[in-house]
This record gives C-alpha cells, sequence and structure tokens, in this order.
C-alpha cells in the first residue's frame, strides 16, 4: 500500500476494525448521551513509536488514564523535530487488544494526517476518545481490563509504504 492510498487504509480499517484500528468518529449528541458504565474500569496504555527512518522524539505526555465505557477522555502526545531541517510525518495507530478496538471511539486525533514540524519544533497532539458502553456487555471483554493505544509515526516521503497490521483472531 502506498502513501497515496492512506486514505483508503483508513477507511478500511475503520470500517472493518481492522488490525485494532478504532471505531468511526460519531455526533456530539451520541457522546453527550451515552451512559456511563461506572462498575467497569479500564486502564488505557499510551504507546508511542517511530519507524526506524524517523527522526523525530515522540512520547505520550501520560502513561496511561483510567475511564469508564460511556465516558470522554482527553490524552496528548508530544512530537518533537531535532534536525535542522523541516520533516512532515504522519502516524498509524493500532489498539490492543485487537478485539477492543471495535469499542474504542475516536472523536479527534493527528493519525493518518501529515504534520510537518520546523527545525526543533515542538508539538502537543490531542486524542480525545471514549470506550463505547456496549464494551461492558460484550462477554469476549469480560476479562478485559486494560487497552493499550499505539501510534506509529513514519517520516512521510514519497513511495512510504505504511505497514498494514496483523488480523490477530483469538480461538477461545
Amino acid at each position: 500500500m502506498s502513501y497515496a492510498a492512506v486514505p483508503l487504509y483508513r477507511i478500511f480499517c475503520q470500517a472493518y476494525g481492522y488490525g485494532g484500528t478504532t471505531g468511526n468518529e460519531v455526533s456530539g449528541e451520541v457522546v453527550e448521551n451515552m451512559k456511563k458504565v461506572t462498575t467497569r474500569p479500564i486502564k488505557v496504555r499510551f504507546n508511542a513509536d517511530v519507524n526506524a527512518s524517523m527522526r523525530w522524539n515522540f512520547r505520550p505526555q501520560q502513561t496511561e488514564i483510567v475511564v469508564v465505557p460511556g465516558e470522554t477522555a482527553l490524552a496528548f502526545y508530544t512530537a518533537r523535530n531535532p534536525a535542522d531541517t523541516p520533516v512532515t510525518g504522519i502516524s498509524t495507530y493500532n489498539v490492543v487488544p485487537f478485539e477492543a478496538g471495535q469499542y474504542f471511539n475516536k472523536i479527534q486525533c493527528f493519525c493518518f494526517e501529515e504534520q510537518m514540524l520546523n527545525p526543533h519544533e515542538q508539538v502537543d497532539m490531542p486524542v480525545f476518545f471514549y470506550i463505547d458502553p456496549e464494551f461492558a456487555e460484550d462477554p469476549k471483554m469480560e476479562l478485559v481490563d486494560s487497552i493499550t493505544l499505539s501510534y506509529t509515526f513514519f517520516e512521510a516521503k514519497e513511495g512510504l509504504k505504511l505497514p498494514i497490521p496483523s488480523y490477530v483472531r483469538s480461538h477461545s
């Protein structure tokens, strides 16, 4: 899949929850009317990686937060370009365990959008999300008490091939 196909990759992954990608963005009304499942706290961990050729420093500002299904949360990642030249990056993401990806919904995110950082520039990038209340009703999620949201930044340049995450199906 070439760099030009990033939008198709995003649409495919979001439509099918492929490789631990998150659910589709939803309206503010849906979010406002969600019922919180206060008896089901979930630890959300944050991970940040860069491709071997990417020169940025990239990290989550928090290592984890605890949320309940139906509650919105805001997390931040920081990216810094230590180079003496501008660098443009693009990120992919996934959710582990993969089966939880269908319940992890981003309201706002920096993924799949090019981010250009000038020399030595640093930016904070928000991820506004919630876990669908249906998570608490899924028997397959009964023993899941933590979810990891992982982003990887790649340098956006001609010919970039973004990896397609492996699809892992549990056999329980």
